[in-house]
């Protein structure tokens, strides 16, 4: 869904065509699958953050296309909000000497897109949902200047047929009505990439499937939005509900939402990619010219272009991606779980906790999800996004037990021995892994410090919700500069 597109008027010969392309594309990719065409000789990692633009109060600032400007690196580029930027880290091997460089890499970038903000009066917040936004934040008016964005909310709100409902419970629930899909730009993310090959993608998708509630609980860092405090990561509900097409009665019909856990285990990419096609119609019907079949009967490599596209505006919280690079193809998971922050350090110990486990959860002889049902897996993601650390969770052999137990006692040792299978230099392994070991101990993730600082600002200070958060806000900017993990702070 990164690609740029033209404002264009779609018609039904429009969607009439795309379905054909997308239906070719599917074809094509099975045949390629079928010829082994893939590229995977080391696997590559790669990593994108969402970040927020806030101003010197901590409220958000709608200037992304006059910092992007200012920052002028191809590998930042805009979000569905005026207050969103996004960074792409170039891919590297996993385990290579690039993989110990990607914390000061990212540090880099971000302290020199921080410099350039600052140039135009706007600071970056890596922090899962921005506290400080208010309603009156996500009118129309606030989307970025980018046509893709407007053309999206259009197509959502023609297939919902009226306006959006959020309602999300928790210690102060929220019911609200809008008519954009601005409240998804409060959701910022990191996508953790890794490239699979197309036999091990089936076993690699499903373990990060079942990791996935294990992942949020130790990295919940979303408790606020609106003013009302919610679920530990928030951002999970939102996201589902603000990119919802469905009115209610094709909810009880059972149609599938466009942010999707799945619903079921599967033994190959193409599984996802003809979910896709079956049950999702198109949001954005674009057709490139070229014709895949033609293009790979001649010896060459199709970009699918119908397929990559319709895949992007499917949100699976651990999506499929088919890319060709330097001519070659090659398959990855995009892990969407988790949210930015709260410091470079938190986010890289968090890439190393999720790449170690999902190796041995995929290599394992008798699975996790033979011994685990899929509606549990999900489960647990709902359980850790409502409740973070303190979430109870179900794992195969243990049954229910508290998020950070299964953490400490089962999963950080596979992490451990998933890294040294990677490679992964053993110092880096464990100052990594030691702060996700740290934030199980001490039950302070990104979502409790922010809960426990406004409680305690609105205690001593009795400061408003808003000012509280605020004030929240700018703590949390000076603990995010100073790279500091936060069980630390």
């Amino acid at each position: 869904m990164g690609r740029d597109v033209a404002s264009v008027t779609i018609n039904g010969e429009d969607r009439r065509r795309y379905r054909e392309k997308v239906r070719r594309c599917l074809d094509v990719l099975a045949r390629m699958l079928g010829e082994s065409q893939f590229d995977f000789e080391r696997p590559h990692i790669g990593l994108e953050i969402e970040l927020n633009l806030i101003d010197e109060l901590g409220d958000p600032l709608m200037r992304n296309a006059d910092v992007l400007k200012a920052i002028a690196d191809p590998a930042w580029d805009t979000e569905l909000g005026q207050f969103n930027l996004e960074i792409n880290i170039p891919p590297r091997e996993l385990g290579g000497e690039g993989t110990g460089e990607l914390e000061a890499e990212v540090r880099d970038h971000l302290g020199h897109a921080e410099s350039r903000a600052g140039e135009v009066g706007g600071e970056l917040i890596m922090i899962g949902v921005l506290p400080t936004l208010r309603r009156s934040d996500i009118g129309e008016e606030s989307l970025s200047a980018n046509a893709r964005y407007k053309m999206l909310n259009d197509q959502i709100f023609r297939a919902r047929g009226e306006e959006m409902h959020i309602a999300i419970d928790g210690p102060e629930p929220l019911r609200m009505h809008t008519d954009t899909i601005l409240p998804e730009a409060a959701c910022t993310s990191v996508q953790f990439h890794l490239q699979v090959s197309p036999d091990q993608f089936g076993a690699y998708w499903n373990a990060a499937q079942a990791v996935a509630g294990a992942q949020v609980a130790m990295a919940a860092n979303s408790p606020f939005l609106f003013g009302h405090r919610l679920w530990h990561e928030t951002r999970i509900t939102l996201f589902e509900q603000a990119t919802d097409t469905r009115p209610d009665e094709l909810k009880s019909q059972g149609v599938r939402p466009r942010v999707w856990f799945g619903e079921r285990w599967i033994t190959s990419v193409f599984d996802l990619f003809e979910e896709n096609t079956r049950y999702f119609p198109s949001l954005l019907p674009l057709c490139d010219d070229e014709d895949p079949l033609a293009v790979l009967d001649e010896g060459g490599i199709p970009e699918l272009g119908e397929l990559t596209l319709h895949n992007g505006t499917i949100y699976r919280w651990n999506r499929p991606i088919y890319a060709v690079v330097k001519g070659r193809p090659h398959l990855r998971i995009e892990n969407r779980v988790l949210p930015a922050g709260p410091s470079v350090a938190d986010v890289v110990a968090n890439g190393a906790f999720y790449y170690g486990v999902v190796r041995m959860l995929a290599e394992q002889d008798r699975p996790v999800w033979s011994r685990m049902s899929f509606s549990t897996a999900e489960e647990n993601l709902h359980r850790a996004a409502r409740d973070g650390i303190d979430a109870t969770l179900y794992w195969p052999g243990v049954g229910e037990v508290p998020a950070a137990e299964l953490i400490l006692r089962k999963l950080l040792p596979l992490a451990h021995e998933g890294l040294d299978r990677w490679g992964v230099d053993p110092s880096r392994r464990d100052r990594l892994l030691g702060i996700i070991e740290r934030r199980c101990v001490t039950g302070q993730t990104g979502a409790a410090w922010q809960i426990a600082t406004v409680d305690a600002i609105e205690e001593s200070t009795a400061a408003p919700r808003h000012e509280a958060l605020r004030l929240m806000t700018r703590r949390y900017v000076e603990n995010m500069r100073a790279n500091t993990p936060v069980h630390t702070w």
